[in-house]
């Protein structure tokens, strides 16, 4: 009875403490997305019994790079932010008129799609509208959580600095025998499971900025970098993000009036590419998981935490996998 009541208690703390857990779990990612950088400074830096220099300069190669890139994409990204939601009512209204090439039962079922799009957008204007004072009120405590842009390198650096020792004291709070070399096994695992998979969510974001950036641009697909900063960002959620990234440019392009079938072509040719070549290649025997039960991981990590749920799924059924085996 007190094992139950133990074991119920630190299921309600864990409850209780899930947005500092979340925190301290995307602290840990970022730690591994600098560690190889880390160990490459490290080693090319002389060696004086502490890696403080070496992260010390990969925080500021990290900022700088991110400034730069900044200020050189980001300001186009938001003025075609800009310009798309000025012209949107008008080229909602040029693709509502009937084609003359066009069958009419097309025309009529464009006319009843966009229509029911419009609609949609209407009443969630609406909603936005009214929850406005709501959220205005609540400012002050949206704005606390800011702190979490400070706190998380803050936590990646203790991470990254200390991470050799945190895991020898937890080691040595359990007795040398079997069990001791069965925590160092997986830890070592999941170790290299996340650094892993780190490593090649951010080749594959990069891969697919690149490659949309590129294409859009030789295409003249209007907002190209908007779209591609976008698909670049929904590349971290597995499966529904790069989902939701295509069906988000399908929309902007089909309303813009560019060339549809040109990047519907290009869409599915990339998808292929990814998710049969280069994302096995990347993610390798890393991860281990068939796509149906990562799939299951996202849709059920969406439905009890939301995002964050999502992001976290598949490194967390990875590492069930291996606290099983």
């Amino acid at each position: 009875t007190w094992t139950a009541a133990v074991v119920l208690l630190l299921l309600w703390l864990v409850y209780q403490l899930r947005v500092t857990l979340f925190v301290f779990a995307v602290a840990l990612l970022f730690a591994y997305l600098l560690s190889p950088l880390v160990n490459l400074l490290d080693r090319a830096i002389p060696r004086k019994g502490t890696r403080t220099l070496a992260l010390a300069l990969a925080y500021v190669i990290f900022i700088g790079a991110v400034v730069l890139i900044g200020i050189q994409v980001g300001t186009r990204v938001v003025s075609q932010a800009q310009t798309l939601a000025v012209k949107l009512p008008d080229m909602m209204a040029k693709l509502e008129q009937p084609s003359e090439i066009a069958p009419e039962g097309l025309n009529s079922l464009k006319a009843q799609l966009i229509a029911g799009l419009r609609k949609d957008w209407d009443q969630r204007s609406s909603d936005i509208m009214r929850a406005l004072p709501a959220a205005g009120l609540q400012f002050l405590s949206v704005a606390s959580n800011l702190i979490y842009v400070v706190i998380v390198p803050v936590l990646a650096f203790f991470f990254l600095k200390d991470g050799d020792i945190i895991r020898s004291h937890m080691l040595e709070m359990l007795d040398a025998g079997p069990l001791r070399g069965v925590v160092e096994s997986v830890m070592s695992d999941i170790h290299h499971l996340l650094a892993h998979y780190m490593r090649a969510l951010v080749l594959l974001s990069l891969a697919t900025f690149t490659s949309y950036s590129i294409a859009f641009t030789i295409m003249g697909v209007p907002f190209g970098v908007l779209l591609a900063v976008v698909a670049m960002a929904l590349e971290f959620i597995p499966m529904i993000g790069p989902l939701t990234a295509v069906a988000v440019i399908l929309l902007v392009t089909l309303i813009s009036g560019a060339h549809f079938w040109t990047v519907v072509i290009f869409l599915v040719a990339w998808r292929m590419f990814t998710d049969y070549f280069l994302s096995v290649r990347l993610m390798g025997q890393g991860v281990q998981l068939h796509p149906l039960l990562v799939l299951l991981g996202v849709f059920g990590g969406a439905e009890v935490a939301g995002v964050a749920g999502s992001f976290l799924s598949v490194p967390a059924l990875a590492m069930a996998r291996i606290l099983y085996v």
